[in-house]
Formats: structure tokens, C-alpha cells, sequence
């Protein structure tokens, strides 16, 4: 088999001009905060996220359940969490 040899030159990744982005915020110390404060009077409020293929449960009080490949599951853990 003869190797391709005509094939259109492009220029190395390191001279293309990449697009300016905003630079990424400070690291912060600790667990990850939520947009808002647990209100005592609200008690706890749960949601799920995905990360990839897995689905968590998170709380406001910071609490976070096992990744899952069911989002029943993850559903589950969140009710567990506030009924505890």
C-alpha cells in the first residue's frame, strides 16, 4: 500500500491563535459552596446532578450522595438524606 503523500500542510497547533476566554476563578478551600445558604426554617433542599455517565444527589447543608448510574437511585439517597 503507498502512503499518502499528498496531503495539505497545515500549520502546528502552537501558531494558531487561540480564542481569548475568561480566565477560570480562584480555587477555593474546601467543599465546593452552593449558590445559596441552607435557611433553617427551609430545612434541607435536595437536587440531582449528572457528572458524565453518573447522577448524584446534592443538599444545600453540602452533603452529597454516591455517584449513580440510575437517577432513580440518586433520587432515592436525596429522600433518604431529608427524611433523616
Amino acid at each position: 500500500m503507498e502512503p499518502h503523500t499528498e496531503a495539505t500542510p497545515v500549520p502546528p497547533l502552537a501558531s494558531v491563535p487561540l480564542p481569548r476566554t475568561r480566565p477560570a476563578p480562584p480555587a477555593a478551600a474546601g467543599p465546593p459552596q452552593h449558590p445559596r445558604s441552607p435557611d433553617p426554617a427551609d430545612g434541607h433542599t435536595t437536587s440531582t446532578t449528572e457528572r458524565g455517565s453518573f447522577c448524584l444527589a446534592v443538599c444545600t447543608c453540602g452533603w452529597t450522595g454516591p455517584a449513580r448510574r440510575s437517577r432513580d437511585l440518586a433520587r432515592k439517597d436525596a429522600t433518604r438524606h431529608t427524611a433523616g
